[in-house]
């Protein structure tokens, strides 16, 4: 017997592609499956998880969390007003909020500071 695909689902890597929390589906693979996203309260280890309209959704976002309620499930990943009326964010955005890419992806720990004697800027200096 062949399991039946449930249509009112959408696999949580493509969710954060199409919701423009990720810079490419790759990365939202890796991510999905670091175990740092929860749904429902609910650590998540699996790429493949299914993510449906009402689910509430935790996300790390550079240096703060990002908690959304899922209103529709997006189709495409289309401009980022059509990405933001799929959710709702259930608290304060955090700072800096934007797309998840390589560099910051889990860029929770000492924030970049500027170096004033030669202009760059990296992490703090231990």
């Amino acid at each position: 017997m062949t399991p039946i695909a449930r249509t009112d689902t959408l696999r949580l890597d493509k969710l954060l592609f199409f919701l423009r929390l990720a810079r490419t589906r790759s990365l939202a693979q890796v991510v999905a499956s670091a175990g740092h996203i929860r749904i429902g309260g609910i650590r998540i280890e699996r790429a493949a998880h299914g993510v449906a309209v009402g689910d509430v959704v935790t996300v790390p976002l550079g240096t703060g969390v990002l908690v959304f309620e899922l209103l529709a499930l997006p189709v495409r990943r289309g401009p980022a007003s059509e990405a933001q009326s799929c959710y709702r964010a259930l608290g304060p955005a955090p700072p800096g909020q934007g797309p998840l890419d390589d560099v910051r992806a889990f860029d929770i720990a000492a924030p970049k500071t500027p170096d004033h004697n030669t202009g760059a800027i990296g992490s703090p200096q231990q």
